[in-house]
């Protein structure tokens, strides 16, 4: 069944929503990134998406890349990621979220221990974006988007072709990867995946209060330079820029869904200074925090 894109995220940036159903567990969502953002999120599912629309901006574990029409990418299990529009035009995602069961079966199957499982377990090599200028890519995206289409359509039998385009695809991103890395690289990305995770869990319990890069780095047990060095590897951000957002982020939440005053709403969030909050959020919203509740602008920029 297709969906339209909704990510909430707990406090640790674990995505919430369930994708699909126990029986047949993946979900079919067409993303229009130009009504909000993909914000920070990891989900224990695997996911793949094509660029139908536009240009994206994709971040997957610290590393970004700005996608065109045709183009793709995969995201493997627990890895942090968002999306956000590239550009003024229309910019939509064709993406599927999907259990490894639905391709692996049983824990103890050929397909989850042969295929899956190596797939899995070196997420640091198997995180991909997919050129659609590369021939050697353009099967995968092919896949990707054979899936997409038959969920979406949910015509005769379209479970099989949706689990046989998703095993066609896990085959060709196993062919993809690259050398493993050493142990000492896997070790680190590990770490720095961990860290990243309960310091932003941090964050996001203690946004509204002053916060430090210190005081985020001792939430984790690092030193500060080690916070911002895990910040700018993991998400490619710096630990005041993500505490920001996410101070706005909700800013934005409390002017649409509240009757808060203005100055309520900044100091709520973790702005001492209205005009401060006020000079921030007209940078990152293109208004002001009164024109932005009055919907005087597109709330999803």
């Amino acid at each position: 069944m297709l969906s339209p894109c909704n990510t909430t995220v707990d406090g640790t940036n674990r995505e919430l929503l369930a994708h699909g159903t126990g029986a047949f567990p993946v979900g079919c969502y067409h993303d229009d990134l130009c009504r909000g953002e993909v914000v920070w999120h990891w989900h224990e599912e695997l996911e793949a998406a094509v660029v139908s629309e536009g240009s994206v901006a994709v971040t997957i574990g610290g590393q970004t890349c700005t996608l065109h029409t045709g183009d793709g990418f995969f995201v493997n299990t627990g890895v942090l990621h968002a999306a956000r529009a590239a550009g003024d035009g229309p910019c939509r995602l064709h993406s599927l979220v999907f259990h490894p069961r639905l391709v692996g079966g049983s824990l103890d199957s050929v397909f989850y221990q042969a295929y899956l499982l190596p797939l899995m377990h070196t997420p640091d090599q198997t995180n991909f974006y997919l050129s659609g200028g590369d021939p050697a890519r353009r099967p995968a995206l092919e896949m990707i988007e054979r899936a997409w289409q038959a969920c979406a359509g949910e015509g005769p039998h379209f479970e099989l072709t949706v689990r046989a385009s998703l095993s066609e695809l896990v085959a060709l991103l196993l062919d993809y990867r690259q050398a493993v890395p050493h142990e000492s690289e896997k070790g680190r990305a590990l770490r720095d995946s961990e860290r990243i995770k309960t310091m932003l869990a941090f964050v996001h319990s203690h946004f509204a209060e002053p916060l430090t890069v210190a005081d985020i780095a001792r939430s984790a047990a690092v030193s500060p330079s080690e916070c911002l060095r895990c910040f700018r590897r993991t998400i490619g951000r710096t630990p005041a820029q993500y505490l920001r957002d996410c101070r706005l982020r909700r800013a934005a939440e409390l002017l649409s869904g509240t009757d808060l005053p203005v100055a309520q709403v900044a100091a709520d969030c973790g702005f001492d200074d209205v005009s401060y909050f006020t000079r921030v959020f007209r940078a990152c919203r293109q208004a002001t925090p009164t024109a932005y509740r009055r919907g005087g602008v597109q709330k999803a920029k």
